[in-house]
């Protein structure tokens, strides 16, 4: 009998074949943690690539995963990742929403057992980008993919997932306990997705601006729960010509902003609570 997967993983992507094949290896059962086959639901939701990728094009050795295409769709991931939602079966559900972001061995294994610490658990890991420099700036610099691939070929990826940490810098702000802005793997108990209401659609610029930072300032606003930041795990982000990533712009940024002070009232701020912090290596919590 096919074992009852324990997570569902929505990963969304545009015009990024090479990057999330990548991303995929990165969720195997070869490449996670004791994540045998079957624990992991993977939903992809192509978001109207003009070339979209085929199942031949991200087939991973015993990673089944169920890929979807959204022709003509919105520039913004909203509706792909809500869809993803829909589809979802397990009882814990996390969103990469942002398909070019590598996976450290133990991701998925230590945000399940972050997730059973709390009965109203926000499970969130730490953002890194590759490279030498946060990306926004690598790419003026003629940060490339070319460059890319000989850092990941100079730590021998993927045989050992945790040098990515060698080649990467944190994406936004310093560690915990500092305030945290988002996480591209928000991991909760499908109960808590279903409170939120899936990310807000009225959030339509491309790349769905500040729309994965909102989702974790209102997850972490819901009644009860316990922001819990994973130590040791993080997703990876490859260079791919990303809206406010890797666009070199500042103007992309102000735009971002823009559009969430109408929406919200208010500036960007980090979500200020600690949370805990949870280290799946030891296996301890700490808390302020």
């Amino acid at each position: 009998m096919p074992m009852r997967p324990e997570i569902s993983i929505i990963v969304v992507s545009y015009d990024m074949t090479r990057q999330l094949r990548r991303t995929l290896l990165s969720l195997s059962p070869a490449y996670q943690k004791d994540c045998p086959e079957g624990r992991c639901q993977v939903i992809v939701i192509d978001n109207g690539s003009p070339v979209p990728p085929t199942a031949a094009d991200l087939a991973v050795p015993g990673l089944p995963i169920e890929l979807h295409y959204r022709p003509g769709a919105s520039p913004s991931p909203v509706d792909a990742v809500n869809f993803g939602l829909s589809l979802a079966k397990a009882p814990h559900i996390a969103v990469m929403i942002d398909g070019a972001r590598l996976a450290s061995p133990g991701l998925v294994n230590g945000c399940l057992a972050a997730c059973g610490l709390h009965p109203r658990p926000v499970v969130a890991t730490y953002n890194y980008h590759l490279g030498q420099q946060p990306q926004q700036r690598a790419v003026r610099d003629g940060y490339d993919m070319g460059r890319e691939n000989a850092l990941l070929a100079s730590i021998g990826w993927p045989a050992d997932g945790y040098r990515l940490f060698e080649i990467a810098v944190l994406e936004l702000g310093r560690p915990w306990p500092n305030p945290m802005l988002e996480t591209n793997f928000l991991c909760m108990p499908r109960g808590l997705w279903s409170e939120l209401g899936g990310y807000d659609a009225q959030f339509k610029s491309a790349g769905g601006g500040a729309v994965n930072h909102d989702t974790f300032w209102r997850a972490c606003a819901l009644p009860d729960v316990q922001l819990i930041r994973v130590a040791g795990e993080a997703t990876f982000h490859q260079v791919h010509g990303g809206v406010a990533t890797n666009a070199g712009d500042d103007r992309a940024h102000l735009r971002i902003g823009l559009e969430f002070i109408k929406i919200r009232h208010r500036r960007i701020v980090p979500v200020r609570s600690p949370g805990w912090l949870y280290d799946p290596q030891t296996g301890t919590t700490s808390k302020p």
